[in-house]
């Protein structure tokens, strides 16, 4: 497993819960007794217990309890945390055995245990049902290519896991297969790949490979989605990497070889959408004042709305409405046909002109400021759009984008991104755009994030790269 998918497989949100009902057990066990312990000796029942909470985590991640493709038994499950738990037990009852001050007061120790096993035990009856209520809306939209019948042992098995997907559809492998289905059972055949991905938003698909000779058949559509950033999963005993990150894993009984272009681990993902709340929350109260003077300023400046609220499409092909404040006359979708012929960006794909005649007056100063931007701070926090990305392209750019264009929204859009501190303005072709995107795509990381948002602050204070 190369380095974006160490994690790829870890369930992040479980391990986070073990670690807050730890947490939770101590303050309980210290409002109930914790007036008996002294505040020196307070300290090191603190410490007594971090290291009972880290023995825990460790046993459960050596029991594969983190990992999404485990099976979730109730007694299987059940009898695993019960081992860790005795582990980290008999390792910190041994630390006070060794330590006389931990004498005075065994009560407290024993009752969080009591408290710990107790939430853990309920965790274990309410953890499957709350996370896929709440992480359902968040799932990968996913299909499956090959017949019907083929999915039905493997579906079973990956309900019993904590794999999160929203099924979408089958498709079939043969056109015949698909017209001679029942009404609605495939979404389409396997040649129509790519209008499918298109159509349907998909993030990932699987297939199932049955014959040694369906080989070269179905690499084609393995390159089609790598292509064009859809993760592939697939259920085969071996296949050819091609240009993808890719991890082999397993759903019962079924090894699974996934091919993908974007990091697929679960805690960098959480750490991004962290940075992307608290991003979102600070821009909104940070720019509030400037925002408010903006806002003043548009509408005595010229008629309309103060915001331009556009659609703009978003990861894999999703459709979000984007708010920015408006710095063009209200006519300006109109007239872009008329300026198409001095399109300065090669392709024909996007649309930039230096002194574009339908901005107005303000809207040339918050252009040049970027405060044009700064409402983008609620589609982050809202989650459709990231601190750092790609720039999040128009309806009728995608409608022009060829396929190894389709990668680049192949992740959420940013505020900001490779493109915006690379002389955004000095670049005429799409294709030094798709290429940016791409190779930030390939080499994502948080600390590539935190040197994009340095970059930006860099080419913020000279303005002099935005028109």
């Amino acid at each position: 497993m190369n380095r974006t998918n160490a994690g790829a497989n870890i369930n992040t949100i479980q391990l986070l819960i073990d670690i807050l009902i730890m947490a939770l057990a101590l303050a309980l066990d210290m409002a109930i007794c914790g007036g008996d312990l002294t505040p020196e000796s307070l300290g090191k029942y603190v410490l007594l217990f971090g290291v009972f909470t880290l023995i825990f985590i460790l046993s459960n991640k050596e029991e594969y309890l983190y990992n999404v493709t485990l099976f979730y038994y109730f007694d299987r499950v059940h009898r695993k945390l019960t081992r860790s738990f005795l582990l980290a037990i008999m390792a910190t009852a041994a630390l006070m055995y060794c330590v006389p001050e931990f004498d005075d007061s065994r009560r407290f120790y024993f009752t969080f245990l009591l408290i710990a096993y107790c939430m853990i035990c309920v965790k274990l009856f309410l953890y499957r049902p709350l996370t896929k209520c709440l992480q359902g809306k968040n799932a990968p939209r996913t299909a499956f290519v090959g017949t019907v019948e083929y999915y039905n042992k493997f579906r079973y098995f990956l309900n019993k896991t904590s794999i999160l997907i929203e099924p979408v559809g089958y498709i079939a492998l043969t056109r015949e297969k698909y017209e001679s289905g029942r009404e609605g059972e495939y979404l389409g055949c396997v040649e129509d790949m790519e209008a499918l991905i298109r159509t349907y938003n998909l993030d990932q698909v699987y297939i199932i490979q049955k014959n040694s000779e369906e080989l070269l058949f179905t690499q084609k559509y393995v390159d089609l989605c790598i292509e064009m950033g859809v993760t592939v999963r697939l259920v085969v005993d071996f296949y050819k990497r091609r240009r993808a990150n890719s991890y082999v894993s397993t759903v019962g009984t079924y090894p699974v070889i996934t091919y993908h272009t974007i990091t697929l681990n679960s805690y960098e993902q959480l750490l991004k959408r962290c940075v992307d709340i608290l991003a979102g929350l600070f821009g909104c109260i940070l720019s509030s004042p400037i925002m408010l003077v903006t806002a003043i300023a548009i509408k005595l400046d010229s008629p309309g709305p103060v915001l331009f609220k556009q659609t703009r499409v978003g990861q894999n092909g999703r459709h979000f409405k984007i708010y920015k404040f408006r710095s063009m006359y209200i006519d300006a979708e109109e007239r872009k046909k008329e300026l198409m012929a001095r399109n300065e960006m090669q392709g024909d794909v996007m649309f930039k002109m230096k002194d574009d005649p339908r901005i107005t007056r303000v809207g040339k100063v918050i252009r040049k400021l970027s405060i044009d931007e700064l409402p983008q701070f609620f589609n982050i926090l809202g989650g459709s759009m990231s601190l750092v990305g790609t720039r999040p392209p128009t309806v009728d750019e995608v409608e022009k984008y060829k396929t190894n264009q389709w990668r680049r929204i192949s992740i959420k859009p940013g505020l900001t991104g490779m493109w915006q501190v690379s002389g955004r303005s000095n670049v005429k072709s799409f294709d030094e755009i798709v290429e940016m995107d791409v190779e930030y795509i390939d080499n994502w990381s948080l600390w590539l994030d935190f040197k994009i948002i340095l970059k930006t602050v860099l080419v913020l204070l000279k303005h002099d790269d935005a028109y």
